[in-house]
């Protein structure tokens, strides 16, 4: 068995159901199947707070003798990472396997690891589709790459669904027309779904795809992290340095060194964020398919145009096949706030019945009049900043926190290196993986003092 699962964590999401027949196609499905039915479990120790509120990190080496140089900060012993999804995954993962200074975090999430944004997103890799942005491509090509490492060291294939794939675009016409077959579309598609040659946005060298769930948790439970399940309320701050976070509804307090903020776009409800800048939420609707003929689903993602109708407003959605057989629709996107609970999220009926017109238009195997089944229909809130970019570093005036959020739709692609830069920031006192200058939350006091 793959180490990742040996460590029991639990999988609470549609695939458990064991739904989908393996098939010849994708022999190693048969072990991610067994894997997701049999693994019911804990995901590492999850509890709620009762005081002792810590059960410490690994133990560090004592300091070295005194010498007229002055010595380096010593590294936090007790970091505390506030929010279950891929940032805090990751970053729990990089604390705890840096090369020197290893360091086993606590972890703090309301309902469950991976129950909002991080087990519902799409799981879509791209190496070069951020080169546009300065800072941003530098971020997305050294995740792209840990992303590869990650799936290399913790059997991604067979943990998780890391698979390389051709990733298309197609433009869905609003009246399908009888069509001969492109030979760049993959055969489970109709050939009526293009109303034009398909383009080619990228290859398996360029593009990739994860479960996202099970690639949060996998990392999670490969780090060791303690988890406590609990609402964070805020920073406790002592002579105007992070020293543990309370959480709601408990007389105790996480007790830290160090603590890092990855709650999405629930970020912004703690005031030592709400103070520098805003997270807003974007709530993006999906649906989870399961076709008639899983077998013959091809590793091919779609970027889809569609006008409904003309002079209709024209829709972006995307397909993304999963190696477990299910295919995932998303879209349908509008800007709103977060309910307090990311457990009470659903999806609007417009938005998902849109989802669904639009699966069939692309291929009779998604159409439920015609047996596919729906696994999921689902919604959740993508963090979103004022000027588009994440935000990833110290926050200034308090020393010993940090924060990491607004990824938006770049999420599962990003989260390994900014967990990576994160923990060397945090241990090593700077980031060597990538430049987080363009993602400092200091950007936004610079702009404040420019508009007072």
């Amino acid at each position: 068995m793959n180490p990742v699962w040996a460590l029991r964590f639990s999988y609470q999401s549609e695939f458990s159901r064991g739904r989908v027949e393996p098939t010849c196609a994708a022999t190693r499905l048969n072990q991610l199947h067994a894997y997701i039915a049999c693994t019911d479990a804990t995901l590492s120790t999850i509890h709620t707070l009762s005081p002792p509120a810590f059960h410490g990190a690994r133990p560090h080496p004592a300091p070295p003798p005194m010498s007229a140089a002055p010595a380096a900060a010593a590294p936090p012993r007790r970091v505390v990472i506030c929010g279950g999804g891929v940032v805090g995954a990751c970053t729990a993962y990089f604390l705890s396997t840096h090369a020197v200074s290893p360091t086993v975090p606590t972890l703090v999430e309301r309902c469950a690891p991976a129950c909002a944004a991080s087990g519902k997103a799409g799981g879509f890799l791209a190496l070069d589709w951020c080169d546009s942005t300065p800072g941003l491509s530098a971020l997305a090509r050294a995740s792209y790459a840990l992303h590869r490492r990650l799936a290399a060291d913790l059997g991604g294939v067979d943990a998780y669904g890391y698979r390389p794939v051709h990733t298309l675009s197609v433009c869905v016409p609003s009246v399908p027309k009888p069509a001969s077959p492109h030979p760049m579309l993959p055969a489970w598609v109709d050939p009526s779904a293009s109303a034009a040659p398909p383009r080619e946005l990228g290859t398996p060298d360029t593009t990739a795809q994860v479960h996202p769930g099970l690639f949060t948790k996998a990392v999670l439970a490969a780090s060791g992290a303690e988890v406590v399940i609990g609402e964070v309320e805020r920073v406790v701050v002592r002579d105007g340095r992070a020293a543990g976070v309370a959480v709601k509804g408990r007389d105790g307090v996480v007790d830290a060194d160090a603590v890092v903020l990855a709650l999405g776009p629930w970020s912004g409800r703690l005031e030592v964020v709400s103070e520098v800048f805003d997270v807003s939420g974007l709530k993006a609707h999906s649906i989870l398919l399961g076709p008639r003929e899983p077998e013959n689903i091809t590793p091919h993602c779609l970027f889809l145009s569609y006008q409904p109708e003309p002079g209709a407003k024209m829709l972006d959605p995307e397909v993304y096949p999963r190696p477990t057989g299910e295919v995932y629709i998303c879209g349908m996107t509008k800007e709103e706030n977060p309910p307090d609970d990311p457990a009470t999220i659903t999806g609007e009926p417009n938005s998902i019945a849109m989802l669904h017109k639009i699966a069939g238009k692309v291929s009779s195997q998604l159409k439920k009049e015609e047996g596919a089944e729906v696994v999921a229909e689902q919604a959740c809130y993508l963090p979103c900043t004022t000027d588009g970019m994440p935000v990833i570093g110290e926050m200034p005036g308090v020393k010993g926190c940090y924060v990491a959020t607004g990824h938006s739709c770049w999420g599962i692609l990003n989260g390994p290196a900014t967990g990576a830069a994160l923990a060397e920031l945090i241990l090593d006192g700077k980031a060597k993986i990538v430049d987080l200058a363009p993602f400092s939350p200091a950007r936004f006091l610079k702009r404040s003092r420019r508009g007072a």
